[in-house]
């Protein structure tokens, strides 16, 4: 696979998520809506990954320490956001965390970080010339 084809891979991926956690943000399935939620900007991170550094992304799920591998400048702001984007990874996968985490998955909750999740989607496609 070229270099072009692993990013259009992931930034493909990505899209792909983003439109199955918009169907299931609509049917009420917040919990995984932010689960998925959280993939779409993993992928966008690992096109970046790519991009900038022509390997194939390593296997792990933590945003932070993604975006420290790319060559994007993340405000303190962002680097927060993406922290607290971690924890629907980790909450969503573990049945003892399971529970406690679907509880706080309101619509507005869900809505409200759902929306961060798009707009750091934009903002990283945006970013991404390849």
């Amino acid at each position: 696979m070229t270099k072009e084809e692993n990013i259009s891979y992931w930034v493909n991926s990505a899209k792909h998520d983003l439109e199955t956690a918009k169907v299931l943000f609509e049917s009420g399935r917040y919990d995984w809506c932010l689960f998925i939620g959280h993939l779409v900007i993993e992928k966008m991170l690992k096109a970046h990954y790519v991009n900038d550094i022509d390997k194939v992304p390593p296997k792990l799920h933590d945003l932070v320490r993604l975006s420290r591998y790319i060559n994007i400048e993340f405000n303190e702001e962002r680097l927060e956001i993406l922290e607290r984007f971690n924890d629907f990874h980790i909450e969503a996968r573990y049945p003892d965390e399971k529970l406690e985490f679907y509880k706080i998955c309101t619509k507005e909750f869900t809505e409200s970080n759902f929306n961060k999740i798009e707009e750091i989607y934009q903002w990283l496609l945006s970013k991404l010339k390849y």
